[in-house]
Order: structure tokens, then sequence, then C-alpha cells
């Protein structure tokens, strides 16, 4: 799949690949233990199509309102539309957000790593390590960072069809029934989780300025969401199929679990689950230079004459030390719940003012 940057633009199919990686990077690997905690049996496919439903409303309505804009970035529009003292305001917010973000993905991948692969390694060691990749990442290019997505692409989404076909011989149909056994309640808490697990889509907002025609952009960020949205549910059903819902929803990692129970016919692959864990590093890779890039980004917004290297000297130390402070899995845990919980906050506030204030002064005719 070639990349189809020119000039430091992407197009709209890049930017359909990007949010479809980074959702798919944020909450893949634990989400089926998310949204089984609150349903019975499968009746979790509920929930994921509700949350994936609304986040294409959502995604739409804020990729409609940036596209308006073209070429013009963030800080710019929301600057017109809602005031430059707001706009400050809300790019801390979102700054802060990122942060937090990289943080947690980097100390999310060495606990994988740590609990999987590199039981012997220091953990602290394992994120150093990841980290400095990322941040040689960042250093580069930004229509760099695009091309290694779109690069990464088709082996991640081959790599996850994988996940969900191998597995088949373990799949019990019992373990999906009986169906509709999940009350109200536990529904409504659900598709609330599983609204958390498509918010990747918020990049929309920050890449529409390098975007070459904005005009299909909120048609690309639906099919990106909704490409998420099928991998999600075939993941979830596989998931609570070989597993059952009860250990689904006491498995820290369920996704990643699942590929260590494959076993290749023919033994050329005694581990599957190394392959899965390649995958997955390069998908959690991507999210993580995209969240830490965003960071960079946002900052040269309010900061005109900040130093890109600068910036990143100065923030990397920063989530090192942020990503080291969670000590075991019931603190990352509620670390990943409350940056969900922020994120849908920030989106639905930023959707909100800039729907009202668009509509108010006319679109972008002024």
């Amino acid at each position: 799949m070639k990349p189809t940057l020119t000039h430091g633009f992407i197009s709209d199919r890049d930017i359909m690949i990007t949010v479809t990686t980074n959702i798919i990077g944020i909450t893949t690997l634990t989400f089926p233990r998310i949204i089984a905690e609150d349903t019975s049996a499968a009746d979790g496919w509920v929930p994921i199509l509700i949350g994936g439903c609304i986040a294409c409303f959502l995604a739409w309505l804020i990729a409609k309102i940036a596209s308006s804009f073209p070429n013009q970035s963030f800080f710019n529009f929301t600057s017109y539309l809602l005031s430059k003292p707001i706009a400050v305001i809300i790019s801390v917010l979102f700054i802060l957000h990122f942060i937090l973000v990289s943080s947690y993905q980097v100390r999310e991948v060495s606990v994988l790593a740590h609990q999987y692969l590199f039981d012997k390694t220091p953990i602290q060691v394992i994120s150093l390590s990841f980290l400095l990749v990322v941040v040689y990442g960042v250093a580069g290019s930004r229509a760099g960072i695009f091309r290694l997505i779109v690069l990464f692409y088709p082996t991640v989404i081959v790599g996850l069809l994988l996940l969900t076909l191998l597995p088949i011989g373990l799949f019990k149909l019992e373990n999906l029934l009986p169906i509709f056994q999940t009350d109200f309640e536990g529904y409504l808490r659900a598709s609330y989780s599983g609204v958390h697990v498509f918010l990747g889509f918020s990049i929309i907002l920050f890449y529409i300025e390098v975007v070459k025609e904005p005009k299909n952009t909120p048609k690309m960020a639906i099919k990106g969401i909704l490409i998420a949205v099928i991998f999600s549910l075939f993941l979830f059903l596989v998931c609570v199929g070989t597993f059952g819902n009860a250990t689904t929803s006491n498995l820290f990692f369920p996704s990643f679990d699942l590929s260590r129970a494959v076993e290749i016919p023919g033994g050329f692959f005694e581990r599957f689950d190394v392959i899965v864990f390649v995958i997955w590093t390069m998908i959690l890779f991507t999210t993580t230079l995209i969240s830490f890039d965003l960071v960079i980004l946002l900052m040269m917004m309010l900061f005109k004459k900040a130093n890109k290297m600068k910036l990143i000297y100065f923030l990397s130390p920063l989530v090192f030390l942020l990503s080291s402070l969670p000590v075991n899995y019931i603190e990352l845990t509620t670390i990943g719940r409350f940056l969900s919980n922020s994120m849908l906050f920030l989106i639905i506030l930023i959707t909100i003012l800039l729907g009202i204030t668009y509509k108010v002064k006319g679109g972008n005719q002024n």
C-alpha cells in the first residue's frame, strides 16, 4: 500500500488509516474485558455497536466543522469560533491529556512485554527502550509518521485477522448463550465504555490542517471508525466464545491471551503470541507516536517560536517519569479509565462549543 503523502500533505485515505490504527491501538488490548465486566455472555455486541454509532456521529460532526477551515490549524479555527483565550485553555487541556496518554501507552506496552516475554528484564528498562524509539520517530517529519502508519497498516490488518480466525477451533458457541440476559443498567454502563473504545477519531481535529482535500474527511473518518467497529466486534465475540464471559472479564489483556491459546498446525510457529506481540508493538508504537506528536504540535501552536527538539528533550523525561508511577494493574486500569473519561469530556465539550458557534457564525462564510 503506497503512501500518498506529497509536499507534507496527507490524503483523506491516510486519515482513514490513521483513525483505524489509533482506535485499535489505544484500547483493543483491554476492551473485551471492559465490555464483558458489565454484560452477560456475548451481549457486549450491542454496546459495541451503540458506541460505534455514537463515535461515528461525533466524528462526522467535528470533521465537518474542521474541514470547513481547510489547512487551518486547530488553534486557528477554535480561536476564530470561540475566541483566543478559550482556544488556549482547550489546547492546554489537550496537551495535558496527550502527555498522560503517551505515558500510559509506554507503561502498557512495558507491562505487556514484561508479563509475557521479558519477565526478567526490569520494566523501567523496557519503558525507556520503547520511549527512545518513539522519541526518534517524533523527532523526524510529521509526513514520515503518516508514511510509517500506512506502511504498517497491511501487516496490522492481516495479523489481527489471523488473531480472530485462528482460535476458531477453540470457539464454543455455548459460551455466547443465552442472549439478552444483561439488564438495562448493564447495557448502559457497557455502552458508555463502548464509546470510549472508539475515541481515537479525535486526531481529526488536529491533523485536519495537513489533509490535502479535507472535504472528504468526514466520510473517510466514519469509514475508519467502521473498520475498527467491525474488528472490535469480531474480537470480542471470539474472546467470549473462546474463554467465556467470566474468564474474559478477569483477564487483564484478553486480546493477547487469545493469541497464547492458538496452536498452529505443523509446528512451524510454536509461539503465535510472539508474532502477535510484534504486531501489537507496531500498533502501540504508532499510537504513542501520534499522541506524543500531538503534544508537540499543540505546544508549537501556542508557542510560535518554540524549538521542536527542545520540546522533545523537555517532554521525554516527563513522559518516562509519569509512565513509572503506576505500580500495579489496578492503578493502570484506574488511569486508563480516567483518560477515557477525560477524552470523552473534552470531545463532547469541543463538539458542543464548536457546533453552536459554527452555526451562529454561519459556518466559514465569513
